[in-house]
């Protein structure tokens, strides 16, 4: 199983007047560098079997724009577990029912670090989870049923505009 943490981009600052948090969408900047920083990805992400997002409209803008560049097909769903102030363990439910897929995960921060400092058996993720940043993790399959999976490992961290990381000193 291939999991892909993934930050979304960079956001307006204010929200639109009469509206929340949840509705500040992407800056027309951020659309711009980060599809072209997802396209330079595609290759190493390849298909994927569901994304998944916060419902807030920014990473639901971002999970459809890489979705497009994927060329993904298969569902693009929105979730709750992936909201900004919502546990860790929220999302293990849903990954576990995917276990044998390569799924992404499209959320915010701190909740993407944390998310991947969990999955990769860390106290603390070592790296700063900027806008767009992508973090991938391939978690093995349980050897028996109902066997707790063993530790996964980072495959690649990529942040935009810097060079892709296959290895993370903690």
């Amino acid at each position: 199983m291939r999991i892909f943490l993934v930050r979304h981009g960079e956001a307006d600052a204010e929200a639109p007047e009469g509206l929340g948090d949840e509705a500040r969408s992407l800056t027309a900047k951020a659309r711009a560098s980060t599809a072209a920083h997802f396209a330079s990805l595609a290759e190493r992400i390849g298909p994927v079997s569901l994304v998944l997002t916060s419902p807030l409209v920014r990473t639901v803008q971002t999970a459809q724009m890489l979705s497009a560049i994927l060329k993904h097909e298969g569902t693009l769903r929105a979730h709750r577990c992936l909201l900004p102030d919502m546990p860790v363990g929220s999302v293990t439910p849903v990954i576990d029912e995917h276990a044998n897929e390569n799924i992404v995960l499209v959320g915010h921060q701190p909740s993407m670090g944390a998310l991947a400092a969990h999955l990769l058996g860390m106290q603390s993720f070592p790296k700063q989870v900027n806008p767009g940043t992508v973090i991938a993790i391939e978690r093995p399959e349980p050897t028996e049923p109902g066997a707790a999976p063993a530790p996964a490992k980072l495959l690649f961290f990529a942040a935009p505009g810097q060079q892709v990381l296959d290895v993370i000193q903690p």
